[in-house]
């Protein structure tokens, strides 16, 4: 390719640029489908009030967000895995192809078990898309430029997020929830036009085949199955809250933590410092932040009587702040721990500042400058996170390792998501109750953001 990456990473001028002639055409290949995805990720929270009405499926509330994040959970375990013994072109492909047929079959539900099946086909296609990313990043760009490519990646979710929710909100107000989905559809042949090239690129560090334990099919496959129909279980048996399906809860959680010693880094599930730390960090960021951000439209509009494209702006500003956070760190004025706790504790006070947001006598428009913060703190510490984990990763591990960051990911939301869907349904319905319930619901994020802020020190080797 002819660019090599500098002996040191504190000499900025001599870093290759991102949208130079050498990186350019995967870059731009790269935001593309991020910016796909973004679309999806910022609309479907807005229009699902709608959708759970519609569909009759308000009890089903997170499982329909559940049923995309185990999905993905499966799906990152086969990319990764994939993309360290065949390369990155064809899971991510293969991915785009899932997620569009998603999306479609997600327009065309008819009732909640039809819905349900496509967030999940959606969650199939996101996973596979999002760990070939992290490989074709970590095998396409030197080290020392990864750093700007995943704060470009924050920064293509910017357009989305200012104009997501609201286009999202107006469409499924005037023309149907339905078109949100149909929509998004369209974006996917520029993206794979501008990656034809992009996926052809020749790696910059050549993999010599894995070794460890994580490089066996069967093994993974096994442990990716337990993975996800653990988590299923046990969401599926915290949501009922009946005996039967609370004991296939209690099998569930043995299942998930089996697949998750299997997947994830020796040490992960005991904090080990460096690596096994790193990767668990990102599940704690995802669960502290996404299990707050599922509900924000929903207590907004049934609390506050916002309508669907004003309960979308609060998501507009949280993903506005994520991308000055991953800006900031690109810099890299801290060392990575520091960063990370400091993302963490931003996450932690913008869950608790968003708590006022459904109190009696004051305006829902306080969640605005809340998740202003606790965006900026998933952008620090989320990116950062990533940049950390792929530069602890030996070159023939980077898709385990890939999948193992978006496994943790993926849990720690459908995990946080599926609880707060059953907290709401054991609280209520009705505007008090659900005011009760996000309550609830973001002082447990608060604490698991808190354990975030503490353990941060312990990703440094």
């Amino acid at each position: 390719m002819g660019v090599t990456a500098p002996k040191t990473l504190d000499a900025p001028y001599n870093q290759p640029r991102i949208f130079g002639p050498a990186y350019r055409t995967a870059t731009l290949g790269i935001l593309l489908v991020a910016t796909l995805i973004a679309f999806e990720g910022m609309s479907v929270g807005v229009v699902m009030p709608k959708v759970s009405i519609d569909l009759k499926a308000e009890t089903l509330y997170g499982i329909s967000f559940s049923a995309f994040l185990i999905a993905s959970l499966f799906a990152n375990v086969v990319s990764g895995l994939w993309s360290d013994r065949r390369g990155y072109t064809t899971p991510f492909l293969t991915g785009v192809v899932l997620f569009v047929a998603g999306m479609a079959l997600a327009g065309a539900a008819v009732n909640k078990e039809m819905f349900i099946v496509a967030r999940a086909v959606q969650g199939l296609g996101a996973g596979t898309t999002i760990v070939a990313l992290f490989v074709m990043i970590a095998r396409v760009y030197p080290a020392g430029v990864r750093p700007k490519v995943f704060a470009g990646l924050s920064a293509a979710w910017v357009v989305p997020a200012m104009v997501g929710p609201a286009i999202a909100g107006f469409v499924g107000d005037r023309f149907g929830w339905q078109w949100v989905f149909y929509g998004i559809i369209p974006l996917v042949v520029p993206a794979l036009v501008m990656l034809i090239p992009a996926l052809n690129r020749k790696p910059t560090e050549e993999a010599a085949p894995s070794t460890g334990p994580r490089s066996r099919p069967g093994a993974m496959a096994v442990a990716a199955t337990c993975a996800a129909v653990g988590a299923g279980l046990l969401l599926a048996g915290i949501q009922s809250g009946e005996v039967l399906p609370l004991l296939g809860g209690a099998a569930g959680l043995v299942a998930l933590v089996y697949g998750l010693y299997r997947l994830l880094p020796p040490g992960a599930l005991r904090f080990v410092r460096g690596l096994p730390t790193t990767v668990v960090m990102r599940g704690l960021f995802s669960a502290a932040f996404f299990g707050v951000n599922a509900f924000i439209p929903l207590a907004l509009q049934r609390v506050k009587d916002f309508d669907t494209t004003a309960a979308g702006i609060a998501l507009t500003t949280g993903a506005l702040g994520w991308s000055l956070g991953s800006y900031l760190q690109s810099r890299r004025e801290a060392p990575a721990h520091k960063r990370i706790r400091l993302g963490a504790a931003c996450v932690m006070a913008g869950v608790l500042l968003t708590i006022p947001s459904v109190l009696p006598g004051v305006s829902g428009w306080v969640a605005v400058p809340a998740w202003i913060v606790a965006g900026f703190g998933m952008g620090i510490g989320m990116t950062t996170v990533s940049v950390t984990a792929l530069k602890q990763s030996p070159v023939n591990e980077q898709g385990a390792n890939s999948a193992a960051l978006s496994v943790t990911d993926m849990l720690g939301s459908a995990l946080t998501i599926g609880i707060g869907g059953a907290l709401v349904n054991m609280i209520g319905h009705a505007p008090g109750e659900i005011a009760t319930g996000f309550i609830v619901i973001s002082a447990l994020m608060a604490v698991i953001a808190l354990a975030a802020t503490l353990l941060a020190p312990r990703t440094a080797r």
